[in-house]
């Protein structure tokens, strides 16, 4: 923060703001996690376009590096078949 910059102060905050700082983000998985879980989950969602993990899918969502190996992975498997 550059000294021409006010603090900013509590008051400040619009109710966006405070609602997007108290999202729930549960079920939560760390890149880690998600790596390890990866492989079941896309044969899952090959295996039924229903499954779902909200974990899995939650984390993919946001995370692109993760959502880029699982497409990578899905597209292997795909070709595979």
């Amino acid at each position: 923060m550059n000294d021409a910059t006010p603090p900013l102060r509590l008051g400040d905050l619009t109710p966006e703001a405070v609602d997007a700082l108290l999202l729930d983000t549960t079920p939560w998985l760390s890149c880690d996690e998600c790596f390890d879980r990866m492989d079941t989950h896309v044969e899952a969602l090959l295996g039924d376009s229903e499954h779902h993990d909200p974990a899995m899918d939650r984390h993919l969502l946001g995370c692109a590096a993760c959502r880029e190996e699982a497409q990578s992975l899905e597209a292997l498997l795909r070709a595979r078949d």
